[in-house]
C-alpha cells in the first residue's frame, strides 16, 4: 500500500491526475492486499482498472490473482527474493529483481517495495527521482528519519539495479 501511496503523491507532484484504490483481502493482516494506481495528463474517469499497463506483484498469491491481467505488452516486474514460480507468458515484458534480497543488503527487508519502485523509475521514466524522494520524506514523520534514509537507499538501488541491468543487455 505504501508503494502506491508513493506512486500517487509523487505524481501529484509533478501535477498529474491520480488516483489511488487500495483493496484489503478478508483477512486483512497476513493476507493478501493490493492497490490500483493511476497517473495521467487527463482527467481520469473511474479508479477501477481491469487490465493494467503494469504490474508490480510481491508475493505468489498476488502472481496467480493479477498476472492474466496484464495487458498485451505489458511490464510486469516482480520480487524473484520470494517468488519463484515462472512466468510463462510471451507477450509482456518480465523484469525479475532480487528486492528482498537487496534490500537485506541495505540494512532492511521492509524497504524491498521501494527497490521496486526504483526499478519502475529507472525502466519507465513514468515519474522523476525526485518527486519521488520527496513524496518519501513527505509522507513519513520526522520520527521516522532512519526509515526515510532506509527507503531512499532502497530506491536509489533498485533504479541502479536496473541501471545495470541495462548495461548488461548491451
Amino acid at each position: 500500500m505504501f508503494f502506491g501511496k508513493i506512486i500517487a503523491y509523487a505524481g501529484m507532484l509533478e501535477g498529474k491526475e491520480v488516483t489511488w484504490f487500495p483493496s484489503y483481502g478478508a483477512e486483512v493482516r497476513g493476507g493478501t492486499a493490493n492497490c490500483t494506481v493511476i497517473i495521467s495528463d487527463e482527467l481520469i474517469g473511474s479508479p477501477v482498472v481491469t487490465n493494467p499497463d503494469i504490474l508490480i506483484v510481491m508475493s505468489d498469491a498476488s502472481l496467480n490473482k493479477f498476472i492474466p491481467n496484464l495487458k498485451h505488452s505489458g511490464l510486469f516486474l516482480y520480487d524473484s527474493s520470494i517468488i519463484k514460480n515462472y512466468v510463462t507468458r510471451d507477450d509482456i515484458e518480465i523484469i525479475d529483481v532480487p528486492a528482498t534480497e537487496i534490500a537485506s543488503k541495505i540494512g532492511n527487508t521492509k524497504s524491498a517495495n521501494m527497490v521496486l519502485l526504483g526499478v519502475l523509475v529507472a525502466k519507465t521514466g513514468l515519474l522523476k527521482k525526485i518527486s519521488v524522494l520527496e513524496a518519501i520524506e513527505n509522507s513519513l514523520p520526522d520520527r521516522k528519519k532512519k526509515v526515510i534514509e532506509n527507503n531512499k537507499k532502497a530506491i536509489i538501488k533498485g533504479m541502479g539495479y536496473i541501471e545495470d541491468k541495462k548495461g548488461q543487455d548491451n
